[in-house]
């Protein structure tokens, strides 16, 4: 029923720009993510469109309705990849294995350093409990600076992740999806693309005002700000190919000039 909000039950569910495998991938979301169906079809797909407001095409079999799995206080996956196994022992099967960013519903407290968890599409196992961190919907209620550190930490991460075009994961990850991400973790969900939009967190900033975890906008590139003139970005370049820091500082080693002199705008989500 179109309208209808539906569930990501694969570990991971590319987004396309057109309804057929070959199509550009546009975006991912993760397991246990909220979608909008928009219009079934053609064939095995849907349109959809993200709780970000992001639209794609999706196949219909990843993804389920979720049931009472929805009305349950969820927990996410922080480590890179994390094994849900039959049972609390590393050497048990592993049923499946979610990305960084996948949505769980816990089943009673954690025990001897395992959660039990259960899953959009019912399936129940365990899981390391430290590699699951409260999911959060709104920025915890910390001191701005605390903020700041806790969404840079996030994006340092990523740090040697390759480039993948529509990318979110540690799979790979493209320049937009590390600064969604870099947010994500702190309840923030910023626009998915490399520009300022009206209606989402991040607002323009004066270049002199920008402070660790604000935005640097270039023509269709987009990266967060370290500090002292650093930032970080995922880039496609040849000698990079992923997740690395570079300077604005044209006397730095890794200064980008192409970048640098490119700069259109900065952002930022905390009031001027």
């Amino acid at each position: 029923m179109d309208g209808e909000t539906l569930i990501v039950s694969a570990p991971l569910c590319p987004l396309y720009e057109e309804p057929r495998p070959d199509a550009q991938r546009v975006d991912e979301v993760f397991c246990g993510w909220p979608l909008i169906l928009l219009e079934d079809g053609p064939d095995l797909w849907c349109r959809v469109r993200t709780h970000y407001g992001y639209e794609g095409f999706v196949l219909r079999s990843q993804l389920t309705t979720g049931g009472d799995w929805r009305s349950r206080p969820l927990q996410v996956v922080r480590g890179f990849f994390a094994d849900v196994t039959a049972a609390p022992q590393v050497e048990a099967p592993v049923l499946a294995t979610l990305p960084r960013g996948a949505l769980t519903a816990p089943l009673g407290a954690p025990r001897d350093g395992w959660q039990q968890v259960k899953l959009p599409d019912g399936l129940q196992g365990w899981l390391k409990a430290g590699l699951l961190t409260p999911w959060l919907q709104s920025p915890p209620p910390v001191p701005e600076e605390e903020l700041r550190a806790r969404v840079t930490a996030a994006a340092r991460s990523y740090l040697g992740v390759s480039y993948r075009w529509g990318g979110k994961s540690p799979q790979g990850i493209d320049c937009s999806g590390l600064t969604f991400m870099s947010w994500f973790f702190s309840g923030v969900c910023l626009y998915r693309d490399a520009r300022l939009v009206s209606g989402y967190p991040a607002h323009p900033i004066p270049v002199e005002r920008l402070a660790p975890a604000d935005l640097l906008y270039f023509p269709g590139h987009i990266a967060l700000y370290l500090g002292e003139g650093r930032y970080i970005h995922s880039t496609a370049q040849a000698g990079s190919d992923g997740v690395v820091c570079n300077s604005l500082d044209p006397a730095a080693p890794d200064y980008r000039p192409d970048l640098a002199e490119g700069l259109l705008a900065a952002g930022s989500v905390f009031p001027l």
